[in-house]
């Protein structure tokens, strides 16, 4: 006996769910897309990549301020930003993040160096254990596929904390 004959039109309310069969498009955001002044091109320096989240971040359609979010910051070999790409969104103080998402857009983009960031929803900066460790991980990554992880940027409320500055870049 068919149960939908008890209820009709439930086949139009219910359908079984299906992933799409089409491939994946993964979404670099070129400058040309968000327009960014000139002193802010080069990402030389922990206070520029952060001047560039800020400018650019909170507007982007999948930030949520209240998660942690991992962005990567793509530049080519002069440091100048070719665009930045949002790898994962966490929950309020963990992200996942793996060195293949990390650095497949960075391949993909011929990117000779990249900046990492993530945001604490807390409001501050101060890396944790965890992301000392992930920083490690992906900077031996960046050695085997020879793009530069240049920094780990996270950003508080109104402060940020460079990694490379701290010394964590060091081996």
């Amino acid at each position: 006996m068919n149960t939908t004959s008890h209820f009709p039109g439930l086949d139009s309310l219910v359908k079984p769910f299906q992933f799409p069969a089409t491939p994946h498009e993964f979404k670099v955001v070129a400058l040309r897309e968000c327009p960014t002044p000139d002193d802010l091109m080069i990402c030389d320096t922990p206070d520029k990549a952060a001047q560039y989240w800020r400018m650019h971040l909170p507007e982007h359609p999948y930030f949520n301020p209240e998660c942690e979010c991992f962005v990567v910051l793509v530049l080519n070999t002069r440091r100048r930003v070719k665009g930045h790409y949002l790898v994962s969104v966490g929950t309020l103080d963990t992200i996942l993040v793996h060195p293949r998402e990390v650095f497949r857009l960075a391949l993909m983009t011929s990117a000779a160096a990249i900046v990492l960031m993530h945001n604490h929803p807390s409001g501050e900066s101060t890396p944790s254990d965890a992301d000392i460790k992930v920083t490690r991980d992906l900077i031996r990554a960046g050695h085997l596929l020879k793009i530069d992880v240049l920094d780990h940027v996270i950003m508080g409320n109104q402060n940020h904390t460079s990694l490379r500055e701290l010394g964590y870049f060091h081996a």
